[in-house]
């Protein structure tokens, strides 16, 4: 009896390993759901593909973010660790970037190396989270909180702006109050300001000139699809004219053409583009009229890419 125990006894064995298989593939079919989700791999999957269909005129007349390597990497903005860096847009008349800063509302000159020209102080801005340098010395800047843009005036003099100096345009309610207006941008070519909306993630113009009063009210731009998880910066490439989207929660950045369609992408993990690590939090972009590509995160990094 004690033998024919025995020999039963691995059967047993091999008939509780094969019920618990199934157990082991579904956890590690949701650890790989999991983790695929936090590393926004369901974002990326459809773009490589459609970056692959893509030919190669139409690579050459776009951005193709894919062929941008990092040259800054994650310089230090000094004494700004406590302010949150929110966007970056660049200047053709000063051939410098303004970053402006949202926890501590102020305005921060930059040489296109990411050092310290000036800061000018924001006076009665809530929560600025982005920056667009118009013409003729003016600025568009999108406070969140206030769900306002405000059009101001600075030249090399400007040591302080007041906003009750200026008149503020009001965008509206977003559709998630808490994740209102967060990007903007000007379109010297098509003469308009583009506006982000973080999430759900969409983008409005508003017809303008760059120079005189702002007129109309903002209009939903159609077409444009962002598979994306938020917004955090928009800009414009002055060559192409065409659009850049940022996004923190998916560190990526995508390339979009006149009309919202997607075209090219760059991921901000560690390790892709020359990255030594993940950009912490993405949350401005800018390009200037050399192809040359700018971002700020928060909470005090820059960085500068360049085409290969």
């Amino acid at each position: 009896m004690a033998v024919s125990s025995s020999a039963s006894n691995p059967p047993a064995r091999k008939s509780r390993v094969f019920l618990r298989w199934p157990t082991w593939l579904a956890a590690a079919v949701i650890v790989g759901c999991g983790v695929s989700m936090a590393m926004h791999w369901d974002d990326r999957g459809l773009l490589w593909i459609q970056e692959g269909l893509e030919s190669h005129a139409d690579k050459v007349e776009s951005v193709w973010l894919p062929d941008y390597q990092v040259d800054i990497d994650a310089k230090v903005l000094p004494g700004m660790a406590d302010d949150e860096a929110s966007d970056v847009a660049f200047s053709p008349q000063t051939r410098s970037l303004f970053a402006v800063m949202g926890k501590n509302p102020f305005l921060v000159e930059l040489s296109l190396d990411g050092d310290v020209l000036r800061k000018i102080p924001l006076v009665g801005w809530n929560n600025p989270e982005g920056v667009a340098v118009l013409e003729d010395g003016q600025l568009a800047i999108v406070d969140e909180r206030s769900h306002d843009l405000t059009v101001v005036k600075i030249d090399a003099g400007t040591t302080s702006l007041n906003r009750a100096d200026f008149q503020s345009h009001d965008l509206g309610e977003s559709e998630n109050s808490n994740k209102g207006f967060e990007g903007v941008a000007w379109d010297p070519a098509l003469q308009r300001i583009v506006i982000g909306e973080e999430r759900p993630p969409r983008l409005f113009v508003w017809n303008h000139d760059g120079r005189g009063p702002l007129t109309g009210v903002k209009q939903v731009l159609p077409g444009a699809e962002l598979d994306l998880r938020n917004l955090s910066a928009v800009g414009v490439d002055p060559r192409t004219g065409h659009l850049l989207v940022l996004s923190a929660d998916s560190n990526m950045l995508l390339e979009l053409d006149e009309k919202g369609e997607q075209i090219s992408f760059m991921t901000l993990l560690g390790g892709f583009n020359g990255l030594r690590d993940t950009i912490p939090r993405a949350e401005g972009v800018a390009m200037d009229d050399q192809g040359n590509l700018y971002m700020v995160s928060e909470p005090n990094l820059f960085y500068r890419f360049r085409k290969n």
